[in-house]
C-alpha cells in the first residue's frame, strides 16, 4: 500500500499566453493551495517550476508540474471533482494554463 502522501496524480502544463509566471504562482499561492489543499482528500499538494534540463539543449517542455496525493482517488473523482470547490478552482485554472495534462500514476514497485 502507498503511504498516504505518495503522489498519484500529476498535472503538467504550461501558461496561456499573455499570463505572466508572478501572476500565476501569485494565484496558486492565495487561491490554488488553499482551496485544494483545503479538500479532506487532499493529503497532499504542490506546484513545482520547471526552471531547465539537467542533461540537453533547450527548454523543458512544460512550464509546471503540480504533485498530488489522494489517497481515496476514486472517492476524489466521484465527489470532489465535480463540488463547487473544485469546480471553481479548475475554472480559474483552465483559463491561466495551456495543455494541461492530468496524469494518474502510481510507483513502480
Amino acid at each position: 500500500m502507498a503511504d498516504a502522501n505518495t503522489p498519484n496524480l500529476f498535472l503538467l502544463y504550461t501558461l496561456k499566453d499573455g499570463v505572466s509566471p508572478e501572476d500565476f504562482e501569485r494565484w496558486v499561492i492565495e487561491t490554488d493551495y488553499p482551496s485544494m489543499r483545503g479538500l479532506a482528500r487532499v493529503q497532499s499538494f504542490r506546484t513545482f517550476r520547471a526552471e531547465r534540463l539537467l542533461i540537453g539543449e533547450g527548454a523543458p517542455g512544460v512550464a509546471y508540474i503540480e504533485a498530488f496525493a489522494i489517497p481515496d482517488l476514486e472517492g476524489f473523482v466521484a465527489e470532489d471533482l465535480g463540488g463547487a470547490t473544485v469546480q471553481s478552482v479548475m475554472g480559474e485554472f483552465m483559463g491561466l494554463v495551456d495543455a494541461p495534462q492530468f496524469i494518474v500514476v502510481s510507483e513502480v514497485k
